[in-house]
Parts: C-alpha cells; structure tokens; sequence
C-alpha cells in the first residue's frame, strides 16, 4: 500500500493527462488502431512502473505465437500481475477483471480501449459465458490475459491449483496457450516499502492446439501449472545462487 500511496503521488500531475488519452483512444476507435491505444497504455504503465521504483526482467518475448489470438495464463500474484504483463508484452492484450473493479477510474478507460471483460466470479453461469465470448475473440484474433488461479495467491512465489475451467476459453477457441511465470510480482504492492525492487516476467513456450488436442482441461491445466512451477523453480535456484556466490 506504501507503494501506490508513493506511486499516485509522484504521478498525480499526469493523471488528467493520461485520462484524456485513455478516454480519447477509447471513445474514438475510428481514429486509433488497437495498436495505437495499446501503446498508450504501455507508456503509461513504463512509466508509472519506473516512478514506483519498479524494474522488471523480461524473457521469451520472442517466444510470442507470430499471429494473434492467443491467451496468456499467468499465475497470480496481486495487483501489480497486469502491469508487469502489460510492459512485458508488446502484442495487444484485452484483460479479464473481476467485476469490483470494472468501474475504478483509467481501469475503465483501459477496458474500453482494449474490449476488456468483466467477470462475475459468485456466478458460475455468467463465468462460463465470459469464457465462451473470450473464445469467439480469441478465434478472430484477439489475444486475452486470465489468471487460471481465479484469486491470487497471497503467498508469495507458491502456486495454488490451475482451475480448469478457464482453459475452456483456448480449447474451445483452438488458440495457442501461452504460458507466463510471474516472480516477485506481489512485492509492489504487498510489501510495505517503497524501496526498489524487481519483478520477473518470464514468457514461456507456447502450446498449440496440435499439441493440447484430446487432453482434458484439467489434464492441460494441470501441464500449464507444471511448466510455470517449474520456471518459477529455476529463476529462484539461479538467484539463490547468485546471491550466495
């Protein structure tokens, strides 16, 4: 909490600013391209990131699917998993937020800008037809970000079960499944400090359709936990490592 405390104040002159740009981007879609808005919002979440006194290590960009219509599944961390995922990725991503905070102010603009989705997480129904627009997009090339946590962990680098529901949305879609490992994400804004810190995002291989074909969703919520337990596994080693030598 320090942190957006600090964050708001050294940002505050900017919000009108950054406001106006959101609203504009989001109300006149005729005259900016997903593309365009995007990279606003990227700009803003750099720099808003960089006054927070908060520097990210960013992997497997590269690893990114060449067309768009895929979806990330990273675990969850806290608040600060969209904006380290955002400034990591430089392909359009429409996001899937509880419905609470649909409505807060530049998340609203945000959402509008890239057609976000707002999920009702009590209703099982409403859920599942989320899930099913997600993939109607999805199959004409947007690309989404949805924690398959469902909540977000509130323990540190530790995992809590892939539910399998949310890969409904890829399979049902025929979508590349992309992978993210989140490290460190929850210092931001959980830890009560302002000092520097780091956050890692690591972008994993993808898994096409060819290679999830005829498993269970659980069984491929159950391969995308493995392969995310296992990255978040060997960065901790390696700077366990690094910092012991």
């Amino acid at each position: 909490m320090n942190r957006i405390i600090w964050m708001v104040i050294m940002d505050i002159l900017m919000v009108p600013y950054w406001y106006i740009g959101l609203v504009r981007r989001g109300r006149y879609k005729e005259k900016y391209t997903l593309q365009q808005g995007y990279d606003f919002i990227r700009s803003i979440v750099r720099t808003v990131n960089r006054r927070g006194r908060i520097s990210l290590t960013i992997t497997g960009v590269e690893k990114l699917p060449e067309k768009d219509g895929f979806i990330m599944f990273p675990n969850h961390q806290g608040m600060f998993d969209v904006l380290a995922i955002i400034e990591a990725c430089p392909r359009p991503l429409s996001i899937v937020v509880k419905k609470e905070v649909k409505d807060w102010i530049l998340v609203k603009q945000v959402m509008q800008i890239v057609d976000g989705l707002a999920m009702d997480r009590s209703d099982i129904r409403a859920s599942m037809q989320i899930i099913g627009e997600m993939s109607e997009r999805a199959k004409n090339g947007q690309n989404f970000i949805i924690f398959p946590e469902g909540t977000r962990s509130r323990d540190g680098n530790n995992l809590q079960e892939f539910k399998a529901g949310s890969f409904k949305s890829a399979v049902n879609a025929g979508c590349p499944i992309v992978p993210v490992a989140l490290i460190d994400s929850f210092k931001p804004f959980d830890l009560p400090s302002i000092r520097p810190v780091q956050v890692q995002v690591h972008i994993l291989d993808p898994i096409y359709p060819e290679q999830y074909v005829g498993l269970k969703t659980r069984d491929i919520a159950h391969l995308v936990q493995q392969k995310i337990q296992k990255e978040i596994e060997k960065n901790l080693a390696k700077n366990n490592s690094e910092v012991k030598s």
